[in-house]
């Protein structure tokens, strides 16, 4: 299967990746899919290999890895388990906006036992009518003593399908401090679980990712203090787009490993199962079936590192990200949807992983920005860049 150019260190940054995630995902991972369970052992296995806060600066403590290498490691997290390849994703983009707007104690006190692995993040920016709008978040902020300088800040509402919630120790809330004011109110806050009135509400009940938990938030009459803003007052809308591109990368990654998988289990399959007098992979239809998946697996993992490159070059990412995004998460949808199909009525039951995978692949084309909303992202891009307005 085309895979493209890797360095030595990336190939061996790829094969050890690739062998921890079967050794410690792998086995379990039907079984805390089916049990809708996550395993925080699994979290601190990611920490002890480094992963935990690898695509960041070794200069904060992070791994030091580019964001092409990132791409590596969660492609083949999301080929074995997809569940725990988004909950790293979140975890990541939890501390993004923390590395580049942090204070020298917010980086002390909130990022480094995240880059260690010690503490898990989330990223808590939906509400339930705060989706692909995020700048409709309604959550309140009050301020807490003078308004040119509060002590403080109080949190009043709700957040939904935040994923890694309630395992996540540290929360980086998104809050307006004038629901009609739009971005210029946003704010951005670090919460860590336990806060007095910061309490979990409904656990999302999903059809697929169901080994990554995502809960309701609510927030009642939760007091931070000043120091745990992130950035200045009104630069929460900047901070969350800041990172989103980001996100969009990895989970971009994690959808072409499960692409992957799906079209290798497939393939596999069709060359064990014998019908018409030989092997199904003799059949013309199917082998066009396989290569067509296999063009698509090729054309994700393509985007994907080339966003990544992008980002690494210091370039605009928000073409390339949607781009990348939108393409990796449709060709798992449906290169796994294919899968089922060449498995017959044997790939419609538990007990083969491809309807895991389809199950899970449906998840991706809605988080991380619904693919339609890529869609204006492009066309926006496409239409400045011809002079044509955006």
């Amino acid at each position: 299967m085309f895979e493209g150019a890797l360095s030595d260190e990336e190939r061996l940054l790829r094969d050890t990746v690739r062998e921890f995630a079967a050794r410690e995902l792998a086995p379990g991972a039907a079984e805390r899919d089916d049990q809708e369970r996550y395993d925080r052992r699994l979290f601190a296995a990611l920490a002890q290999l480094g992963l935990t806060g690898a695509p960041f600066a070794e200069s904060i403590g992070g791994g030091g890895l580019s964001y092409r290498a990132w791409t590596l490691v969660m492609e083949e997290l999301g080929a074995v388990d997809m569940a725990m390849a988004v909950s790293l994703s979140v975890h990541v983009l939890a501390q993004s906006p923390l590395a580049r707007w942090g204070t020298a104690e917010q980086h002390e006190r909130w990022l480094a036992p995240m880059l260690r692995g010690e503490r898990m993040g989330a990223f808590a920016l939906t509400e339930p009518e705060a989706g692909s709008d995020a700048a409709a978040i309604r959550l309140h902020a009050t301020r807490l003593g003078p308004a040119d300088t509060p002590r403080g800040y109080r949190l009043e509402g709700t957040k939904i399908w935040i994923s890694n919630a309630p395992e996540a120790d540290h929360y980086l809330v998104f809050a307006t401090l004038d629901p009609a004011a739009g971005p210029a109110a946003i704010s951005a806050f670090l919460v860590a679980k336990g806060t007095p009135g910061f309490v979990f509400g409904r656990k999302e009940r999903k059809l697929g990712i169901r080994a990554n938990p995502a809960s309701e938030l609510i927030f009642r009459g939760v007091e931070v203090p000043t120091a745990q803003r992130l950035g200045r007052e009104g630069e929460g809308y900047r901070i969350a787009l800041s990172s989103l591109g980001e996100g969009r990368i990895s989970i971009a990654a994690a959808c072409t490993g499960l692409a992957r998988a799906a079209l290798e289990a497939a393939a596999r399959y069709c060359a064990e199962r014998r019908a018409f007098g030989g092997p199904l992979t003799a059949q013309q239809g199917v082998r066009f079936m396989l290569a067509e998946m296999s063009q698509r697996v090729a054309a994700a993992r393509a985007l994907t590192r080339a966003a990544a490159e992008a980002k690494d070059r210091g370039e605009p990412i928000a073409e390339a990200s949607s781009l990348a995004k939108w393409t990796a998460s449709d060709a798992a949808m449906s290169v796994a949807s294919d899968a089922v199909q060449l498995f017959g009525a044997a790939g419609y039951s538990r007990e083969n992983p491809v309807e895991r995978y389809l199950r899970d692949a449906k998840g991706a084309q809605i988080y991380e920005g619904t693919n339609q909303v890529h869609r204006l992202i492009v066309a926006e891009q496409l239409l400045r860049g011809l002079g044509l307005g955006g």
